[in-house]
């Protein structure tokens, strides 16, 4: 199998969340830094007033002012807390690569040189991680790399997680940052996919597939689904099954093709245009 990156937003993503929290740990160092010159300050200001009674035989005036002294030395900023490691959301962006790499190893390990898989590609309605073309057709794949078992009711899914004892611990929906579910942010990108290669005259239907890449993933109760779902080892079987359009080597070029000059498009319209120079 052939492997095309047309992008990689997860690591920009990863590297952008890295630098947000370089530059907030900075920020707190500089804070406590500010904060330590000015307890300084305090500190010496009291001495030299109780070292100026003490030459002058003030001698209440230099008990206050010791005690003083004695005070604000307690008073010593506390350092900040090394950070950690990798915040919330920096693992939640790991783990989301990792699934990718996953699902990438295994289907190289299961395709030929007929098959390509081109990461990244992106339209104005979305990213979708994985374009697998082939003899047997155009697959959109999204992976969501979740510790749960997922169930789904149309375009609505939930992830259940369970202890090792067996008891439910966390239920949430499955939503990305716009608040769609794992279908919804697929079929968006690749709906728009589809109607682009129409008007280019290549009316090629993309097969959508959500692959849960997590070991522990299970596929619970499945109602009305608007894509198929899959875990990672289910994924195999699925592109085995009744293709939908047997494409030949000239057919797949093209699509590739196309496919690249479109994720081009929409990356330059992405990117602001540098400044003309005044």
């Amino acid at each position: 199998m052939r492997v095309v990156e047309l992008s990689n937003h997860p690591g920009d993503m990863l590297d952008a969340a890295a630098r947000r929290r370089v530059a907030a740990e900075r920020r707190v160092l500089s804070v406590y830094d500010d904060e330590l010159i000015r307890y300084r300050a305090r500190v010496q200001a009291v001495r030299v007033r109780r070292d100026r009674a003490r030459a002058q035989h003030r001698w209440w005036t230099w008990l206050r002012l010791s005690l003083t002294t004695w005070r604000e030395q307690r008073r010593v900023p506390r350092p900040p807390v090394p950070a950690a490691g990798p915040t919330d959301l920096e693992e939640k962006i790991i783990a989301g690569i990792e699934g990718e790499q996953q699902v990438a190893a295994e289907l190289g390990r299961a395709l030929g040189d007929d098959w390509t898989l081109l990461h990244g590609y992106r339209n104005r309605r979305g990213e979708i991680d994985h374009l697998l073309l082939g003899p047997r057709g155009l697959f959109a794949i999204e992976v969501k790399n979740l510790n749960a078992t997922v169930h789904v009711d149309g375009d609505r899914w939930r992830a259940d997680k369970y202890d090792n004892y067996g008891n439910l611990v966390e239920q949430r929906p499955i939503a990305d940052r716009k608040g769609r579910s794992p279908s919804v942010q697929l079929n968006e990108p690749a709906n728009d996919l589809e109607r682009f290669l129409r008007t280019r005259g290549q009316p090629v239907p993309v097969q959508r597939v959500v692959v849960l890449a997590h070991r522990r993933s299970r596929l619970g109760a499945v109602r009305h689904p608007t894509v198929r779902v899959a875990t990672s080892a289910g994924l195999l079987p699925l592109l085995g099954g009744q293709a939908e359009a047997e494409l030949g080597r000239g057919q797949r070029h093209e699509l590739q093709r196309l496919i690249e000059h479109d994720h081009q498009f929409h990356e330059k319209r992405r990117r602001p245009s540098p400044r003309s120079p005044r």
